[in-house]
């Protein structure tokens, strides 16, 4: 499919700011077709030296610049923040995630460049949002994810909250990010709006649109939804339970008649017909019981005799994988979930990056680029900056 059209093709976004929420929204679009133009300080974005290294430079990067074209410019500079702002004139979509009033106080603010191009998408990323009183506090995404409630659930009652081994709320952001600029896209393309507009996306609203039935719950019932370890509060069974190789396997039987399933494959049939556990509701004042039943038959075999037992018999499963067994998985694969490409002459996979069209699919045309390899290229295509200019630029620091 190398050179398909792409949903975005024809799209150019500038990207700013650095880290995550950000840059993974420059990635999806750019994976979808948009020209990503990526502003970098001198020093580069500090991604680049995150986490594994390899020849100088992280693994990471690309996967997260993949598709981005790189330019160098100093915006602590008048005259890097004038290239900045010539830049966005051309582009369809900016991307932000400075902290409040950042980008106001270098010129670069959406009324600022309103007049420059009234039909640019300004899409912000902040740890609190654009306004109210917290909105100029330090945005990191572990403390958002626990002022958004996210913490509170996650891990065990008697243990302190549990963080994931991940930026969740960096990315989640990132994704709110993109479904906001495509709806902006989508806006201005049906003329519902005669113009361009901000879009306004906050880390911790993000993690907070994840929270389902919380709100209304406690509004509704004034019950606080607790952490409750490897189950989900009010439904059941479902749990992660230990097979006898040591391994855990993930099982969900909360359908009535799924129930009654799982029942019989672990040998206990009368479970299945006792009126005890005939519901969701009864099943959830009994929840002690039903789980112990099913841990003893886990515990009595290996996991992949669990599962396939499971999957013999209809009832929902699975294992808990790590990044090499779904990377030897054959549904991975046959998915298309890895793409190759060649960093410092070595092969290395990244993600692909859902969804998946089926006319107009994503890919992955190159890895993230050398810091500044698109300087030149963009400067002169965009701005019509001729090789003396751009040397006079860099002799002044300002590229």
């Amino acid at each position: 499919m190398s050179g398909a059209a792409r949903p975005l093709d024809g799209i150019r976004v500038l990207e700013m700011g650095q880290l995550l929420a950000g840059p993974f929204a420059g990635c999806v679009l750019g994976y979808f077709g948009a020209e990503v133009i990526k502003i970098e300080p001198r020093g580069g974005d500090p991604i680049r030296g995150w986490r594994e290294v390899r020849d100088g430079t992280s693994l990471w990067w690309a996967s997260l610049a993949r598709n981005k074209k790189s330019v160098t410019l100093d915006l602590q500079s008048a005259r890097g923040r004038e290239l900045a702002k010539a830049l966005a004139a051309k582009c369809d979509v900016l991307i932000e995630n400075f902290r409040p009033g950042t980008m106001e106080k270098w010129g670069l603010g959406p009324a600022e460049l309103k007049s420059l191009n009234p039909e640019l998408i300004y899409a912000r990323v902040s740890g609190y949002g654009q306004t109210g009183p917290y909105a100029s506090r330090p945005g990191f995404a572990s403390v958002c994810e626990g002022f958004a409630g996210f913490r509170h659930l996650n891990g065990f009652p008697d243990r302190a909250p549990v963080r994931p081994n991940l930026s969740m709320g960096d990315t989640l952001a990132g994704v709110h990010a993109v479904l906001g600029i495509l709806l902006a896209l989508t806006a201005r393309l049906r003329q519902k709006t005669p113009a361009g507009q901000v879009v306004d996306v906050a880390i911790y609203e993000s993690v907070f649109n994840m929270l389902e039935s919380v709100v209304p719950e406690y509004d509704g019932a004034g019950v606080v939804r607790e952490p409750s370890g490897s189950t989900i509060t009010g439904i059941v069974p479902t749990n992660t339970y230990r097979c006898a190789d040591g391994k855990y396997v993930i099982i969900g039987g909360n359908g009535d008649s799924i129930y009654q399933r799982l029942m019989r494959a672990i040998g206990r049939p009368e479970m299945a017909e006792d009126a005890r556990y005939a519901t969701n509701a009864k099943r959830v004042e009994n929840e002690k019981e039903i789980d112990a039943a099913i841990s003893a038959w886990t515990g009595a075999r290996s996991s992949g005799d669990a599962l396939e037992a499971l999957r013999k018999a209809e009832v929902p499963n699975g294992p808990i994988y790590n990044v090499a067994d779904m990377m030897a998985d054959e549904h991975f694969q046959a998915r298309g979930m890895f793409e190759t490409v060649q960093v410092g002459g070595k092969p290395l996979r990244i993600p692909a990056i859902p969804p998946l069209l089926g006319d107009t699919p994503g890919r992955t045309d190159a890895p993230g680029p050398k810091l500044g390899a698109h300087t030149d290229e963009v400067l002169e295509s965009l701005l019509g900056l001729k090789a003396e200019q751009r040397e006079e630029l860099r002799a002044a620091g300002a590229i």
